[in-house]
This record gives C-alpha cells, structure tokens and sequence, in this order.
C-alpha cells in the first residue's frame, strides 16, 4: 500500500516537471518571437549626417571681411550691417568670450578650434538686424541652424545679464538732467531721447481682444517702443 502511495506521488510529480517544462518553453518562445518582431518592426536609425564646414575658413574669412586693419568693407558698412559701429561690437563680443563659457574659443577632441566668438555674436546679430532665418547664415560664417540658434539665445541673454543693470534699466534723476542738458546744447531742448515702434505680432491673441490690436494687416500686433539716448552706442 506504501510501495503504491509512492509510486502515485512521484508519477504526479513527473507529471507536473513535464506541463512546467512545457508552459516555460511556450513562454519563452513567445518572448523571443514578440521581441524578433519588434525589432523587424522598428525603424533602422538614422545615421546624423556631417557637413565639413571648414569654420576656420569662416572666422578668416568674416576677420578679412570686417576686422582686420586692411578690411574689405569700410566702417559705414560695418555699421549698417551690424547696426552698431566696431568698437562697440568689441566690447561686446570681449564681455561675452570673457564671461561666458558659451561664447569662449575652445578645442573639440581632435585638437581643432571650435567656432571664434565673433562668428557666434556676428550670426545673433545678422539674425536680428535682418530677421533672416539661421539656415541662411550657414554658407557665410559656416555653422549649422541649430547652433545659430544657439547663438541667438545666448546673446540676448549674455546681453541682458551683462549690460541689463547699465543699459536696461530706467534714467535716474541725474541721467535725464544730463540728457536734457546735453539735448539743448545740440538745439533740441526738452528732449530726452529718440523714440522709435514697430509692431510685433501677437501670435497668442485672445479672441475677444483681436479687434482692438488688428490694423490692416488682419493680425493682432503690439506696439513695441523703445527710447535710446544718444550716446547708446558709445
């Protein structure tokens, strides 16, 4: 009876290595086939396609252009393109390859120098005082869209940390007193600087105020003015 007890418990045992075996082996199966088909299914990665721009052949370039003694554009020039005259770039090319990490000339893994700092400031304000888009400044100062972009946004806000408490700020009592004097002195008293607007659109516009900010244009804008004091750009 013992003997016969025994022999049901080890059959049913064997029994039940065998439908474990065989439940283990359909998992497994199914594993590998849902992971073969997902690896049919997903598309093969694109490889980033390189572009050998030759920066170096750029920073040369824009140096001979604008920079050097011997520049091939003159100052006027220079001054209508970049909407400020070259001392002032300078100073502000130099206050930003100074201070931020962003804008300093350093050397990529290969020992190659990486894009000069005029080139990135040069590209942030082509993009502004032309409103050009970043892909056209690519065959001149050779570098690609995304880091004009880059450039773009690091400026403005180099700009902001760097001269904001200076240049972007409200006049004292003492600034408008010496605008006003110096206003007279050239023959416009009263005056305190120049004015200029333009309209920017407003590209989130509540509809209910639509009406209000549309001229004849048909989309909403808001009138952007800014007031300069003559020695701005000094």
């Amino acid at each position: 009876m013992a003997s016969s007890s025994t022999n049901n418990f080890d059959d049913f045992d064997k029994m039940l290595d065998e439908r474990f075996d065989q439940v283990y082996d359909q998992a497994f199966d199914h594993i590998v086939s849902a992971h073969a088909a997902r690896q049919q299914a997903r598309k093969p990665r694109k490889k980033r396609v390189y572009i050998e721009r030759d920066r170096e052949d750029g920073h040369d370039r824009l140096w001979n252009d604008y920079f050097s003694e011997d520049a091939t554009y003159p100052p006027p020039l220079f001054r209508r393109r970049y909407r400020m005259n070259k001392a002032l770039f300078m100073r502000i090319t130099d206050r930003l390859s100074n201070e931020i990490l962003f804008f300093q000339q350093r050397r990529d893994a290969t020992g190659r120098f990486a894009l000069s700092a005029i080139q990135k400031c040069t590209a942030a304000i082509r993009m502004m005082a032309y409103g050009c888009a970043a892909d056209a400044l690519d065959e001149y100062l050779r570098l690609s869209e995304t880091t004009a972009m880059q450039c773009l946004v690091n400026f403005v806000e180099g700009v902001i940390n760097l001269f904001g408490d200076e240049y972007l700020r409200r006049p004292t009592p003492e600034d408008l007193q010496r605008l006003l004097d110096i206003g007279e002195l050239r023959g416009f008293p009263g005056m305190i600087g120049s004015i200029d607007c333009m309209h920017w659109e407003w590209k989130n516009c509540p509809t209910a105020w639509k009406g209000q900010y549309t001229r004849g244009s048909g989309n909403p804008t808001i009138v952007l003015e800014a007031v300069a004091s003559h020695d701005l750009w000094i």
